[in-house]
């Protein structure tokens, strides 16, 4: 049944990265691959149980003799439930982000991006669109930052020539902004609930070398830009009475959304609470804001922003929200079918260099999908407390790698989401632009893949220098 189960999944990230292939959602399959995965689990798991948790089973069972039927209830009851409660944190986490970000857009805090950024100057554009979605994607995480950033340069650049090139700009700084942060991203924020990494440490190790990586494409996607680009006229903005929100009020609700976001490691620490609870106390306090500044635009049943603004955020949103919550749930699969212990074991022995680990991992999650394999990567070697925990066979210089804020944990979201924008099949992100700028995979490959790459590698180099400095 092991192999049954891993053929599946094996499937499920095959079409997952080829969505824009087969167009079947890749949400769907995420979801589907997971339901049927633990369906066939349940119904022939009293090996698995055995096998990896023998003595709590036996313990449930109080030693009397086991049907089919107690092992199911020990599944659900002890195994299903584990995964079930760590994905809620992360997924009421991930829609307590996305609500801030309707709620601030919908209030009109970051029409200033446009304002600002609005520019001939191809280069001013870039860099401009570039630092405000990197900046942005180290708060919020990257899909909506994208999303948000693609609309904004959808008010400013007229050609669609020249928006596939900033695009993919906003595409690459989203994803390294979002690496840079333990909330900027699902992966890391699984990192860093999962105990591997703290907020501080992490930041630190990673702020450069993502810098390094969104700073070199960039540049060299300037280079291929013309000096000057048609932009589009500023319109005049409906927000429901035509009365938007005074300066003042626009900047507090910002500042409450992002300041109360960079606030929850601090409130986790503090408290000993789960992110998303931090994520909730947020929103609700901007909720508050919202309702109490904009009283008389509900009170008189007026809209307060585009329709079609608020549904592409929802949508993008919720896609990606299930979509994770399917691969979180396949990858929970493979751990408990064993799969994952064979893995790193098969590394421990054939590869032995978290350098190349990482660098092979960045490669694959380009063709298939990083979320995906940064979460099955994540989840092939347990944190460890001490070398002495690990397998005792291990070197010790390469074992301490696996240890809490060790360099593994780094390297996997650094690569998985640097490299994931490789190709635009790579992210969530990507695929987006590919959606909305029809960005195809040959052009991509052609004009951004090599940039990606020389930003990738150099960063990993600066990571070396950070890490030998730190350490």
């Amino acid at each position: 049944m092991t192999y049954a189960i891993l053929s599946l999944i094996i499937i499920g990230y095959v079409l997952i990265a080829y969505e824009h292939i087969t167009h079947i959602n890749k949400a769907t399959i995420a979801v589907f691959a997971a339901a049927v995965g633990w369906v066939l689990f349940m119904i022939t798991g009293t090996d698995f149980v055995l096998k990896t948790h023998g003595a709590e089973f036996f313990a449930f069972t109080q030693g009397l003799d086991y049907t089919s039927e107690t092992v199911k209830e020990f599944i659900a009851q002890h195994v299903f439930i584990r995964y079930s409660a760590a994905l809620c944190s992360i997924v009421l986490y991930l829609l307590a982000t996305m609500n801030i970000v309707t709620v601030l857009n919908a209030n009109g805090c970051f029409d200033f991006i446009t304002d600002v950024v609005r520019a001939k100057d191809s280069r001013v554009l870039l860099w401009g669109l570039v630092a405000f979605t990197w900046l942005l994607s180290v708060n919020l995480d990257n899909l909506s930052t994208t999303v948000l950033m693609l609309l904004i340069m959808r008010r400013i650049v007229q050609q669609t020539r020249w928006r596939m090139w900033i695009g993919a700009a906003i595409v690459i700084a989203a994803n390294c902004g979002g690496a840079a942060t333990v909330i900027g991203d699902p992966t890391s924020l699984v990192v860093w609930t999962k105990g591997a990494v703290t907020p501080t440490d992490f930041s630190a190790a990673l702020l450069l070398p993502t810098i390094v990586a969104t700073v070199i494409p960039t540049f060299l996607i300037s280079r291929a830009l013309p000096e000057h680009v048609d932009i589009i006229r500023p319109g005049v903005r409906f927000r429901g009475d035509d009365n938007p929100l005074r300066l003042w009020q626009r900047v507090t609700m910002l500042v409450v959304g992002l300041g109360g976001l960079w606030f929850i490691p601090t409130f986790h620490r503090i408290t000993l609470l789960p992110p998303f609870l931090g994520a909730l106390c947020v929103l609700g306090v901007l909720w508050v804001l919202h309702e109490l500044m904009n009283h008389h635009r509900i009170k008189t049943e007026q809209p307060l922003s585009g329709v079609a603004d608020e549904r592409q955020f929802q949508f993008a949103g919720l896609q990606a929200i299930m979509y994770f919550a399917g691969v979180f749930m396949c990858v929970a699969l493979l751990i408990e079918t064993g799969v994952m212990a064979s893995i790193s074991a098969w590394c421990d022995e054939w590869i032995h260099n978290i350098y190349i680990m990482s660098i092979a991992m960045g490669a694959i999650s380009a063709v298939l999908d990083n979320i995906a394999l940064v979460l099955t990567a994540i989840n092939i070697y347990p944190v460890a407390d001490s070398i002495a925990a690990l397998s005792p066979t291990l070197d010790p210089q390469y074992a301490q790698a696996f240890l809490a804020n060790g360099q593994y944990w780094h390297l996997i979201i650094y690569s998985g989401c640097v490299a994931g924008c490789l190709l635009p099949i790579g992210n969530l992100s990507g695929f987006v632009l590919m959606k909305g700028e029809d960005v195809s995979i040959l052009w991509y490959a052609r004009n951004i893949l090599p940039k990606v790459l020389l930003g990738w590698f150099v960063g990993l180099g600066v990571y070396f220098l950070v890490d030998l400095w730190l350490r």
